[in-house]
């Protein structure tokens, strides 16, 4: 397996998650090939970055102006294919908290139980309305990090 930046040991990173979701790969998220285009994992790491934080109980309200959340960033390792209808789990966990932002790592694995995806990604808590980040809650932080 390749080496990725962000992962020490792959054994113990994989061992650390717990929050997942199924993915379906649909066919309008496969190219000419029936292999999945290179846009779609970030769609599943999306879906599952906000049941994720649903699951956590910080789920911001969307029409709040006051406060937010953004990805500052994301990157995705590609392992192996993935082809229409296969099922997927997405993994994904919290990595780091800071004091405006936190880092969220994702592991997409196939049916057969091998990594076919890796990622890593950025939340920036923000005022919508001023377009600054503000600091994490102290309770935000203690959900992020249980």
């Amino acid at each position: 397996m390749k080496t990725i930046s962000y992962i020490d040991d792959m054994d113990t990173w994989r061992s650390e998650f717990s929050f997942n979701i199924p993915v379906k790969v649909r066919f309008s998220e496969t190219d000419m090939y029936g292999h999945v285009n290179n846009v779609s994992p970030f769609i599943y790491f999306e879906e599952a970055r906000i049941d994720y934080i649903r699951s956590l109980g910080i789920l911001l309200d969307m029409n709040n102006n006051e406060q937010g959340i953004i990805v500052a960033d994301l990157q995705c390792d590609y392992l192996q294919q993935i082809y229409f209808t296969d099922m997927l789990r997405v993994y994904v966990k919290t990595a780091a908290v800071g004091n405006t932002s936190f880092d969220l790592h994702y592991m997409v694995v196939k049916g057969d139980g091998k990594i076919a995806l890796t990622g890593r990604g950025r939340v920036v808590y923000i005022n919508p309305e001023q377009g600054r980040p503000i600091p994490l809650t102290e309770e935000m932080k203690k959900l992020l990090l249980k």
